[in-house]
């Protein structure tokens, strides 16, 4: 496909937040739209700025709305601008994390375990929906007086998370599937009998209005994309190998699955 060709269709802009499971479906979804023909950016923001920028119409696409639980809020603010797609990872879960040796199994015993994690819990960053749902968790348990939540990034959680491991320590964090922690060390969820973090999510692609007119056929590219955690899974481990590149990974990753890739063209293939 010619460089004019791919100029003349337009510039579909991705916005995504700085989790590896976002990273993997953007970048695997810019190699696709090239694939059919678009300019791709990507717009890197906090979850809030995310939806805004979709509402407001300061980017086309996000794959990253996770439905009901974490983001019921910023789809609260926003359903009347936003445009849902539909689902497109499904099976997703949230909660904390420990370490499978960890002698903890249940969010109602952290108060009493609390000195043997250092009396807190290992977040990601404040805008995240699991952090506020985390927050509530504290608040619903009780344990606001024994713990706290300890703000910072996925990279940050999961570089102390290996820290832990490694020197056989507790350690709990705020996790969620899919990840790829979970295929890289042996953790268990612990259970949530008051259901705060509530039960299976699904993952949905949220898009701005106007760009079914605008741009019908990444439009529909944008919802006929639907893969499994597995196939998340694959890119997310990729991304984890040193120096790699994530847009080097999905274009490698969609070029190995161009079967499935050719569904979500449709037409466009």
């Amino acid at each position: 496909m010619s460089g004019a060709y791919a100029q003349d269709k337009g510039t579909v802009t991705l916005a995504y937040v700085e989790w590896s499971s976002t990273v993997a479906s953007t970048n695997v979804m810019r190699a696709v739209l090239e694939q059919a023909g678009y300019d791709v950016e990507m717009s890197s923001l906090s979850g809030a700025s995310m939806w805004q920028a979709i509402a407001y119409g300061d980017a086309d696409a996000t794959l990253a709305g996770w439905l009901p639980t974490t983001h019921k809020d910023y789809y609260a603010q926003t359903k009347d601008k936003v445009v849902d797609t539909g689902v497109n990872l499904d099976g997703t879960k949230l909660g904390l994390v420990v370490p499978s040796y960890t002698d903890i199994d249940s969010i109602d015993q952290l108060g009493d375990k609390a000195d043997s994690i250092d009396g807190e819990i290992i977040g990601i960053d404040p805008g995240a929906g699991i952090m506020g749902l985390t927050e509530d968790v504290l608040d619903e348990y009780g344990l606001d007086r024994d713990l706290r939540l300890r703000t910072g990034s996925g990279a940050t959680m999961t570089a102390a998370l290996k820290a832990a491991i490694q020197n056989e320590e507790n350690i709990v964090v705020t996790g969620w599937t899919p990840h790829w922690m979970f295929a890289r060390w042996d953790l268990k969820y612990l259970d949530d009998p008051k259901n705060v973090y509530g039960g299976a999510e699904q993952i949905h692609t949220i898009v701005r209005q106007g760009l079914k007119e605008d741009m019908p056929e990444a439009y529909q590219i944008l919802d006929n994309f639907e893969w499994t955690a597995e196939d998340m899974g694959e890119v997310m481990m990729m991304n984890q190998e040193e120096d790699s590149d994530p847009y080097e990974n999905a274009k490698k990753w969609v070029e190995d699955h161009q079967d499935m890739v050719d569904e979500w063209l449709g037409d466009a293939a």
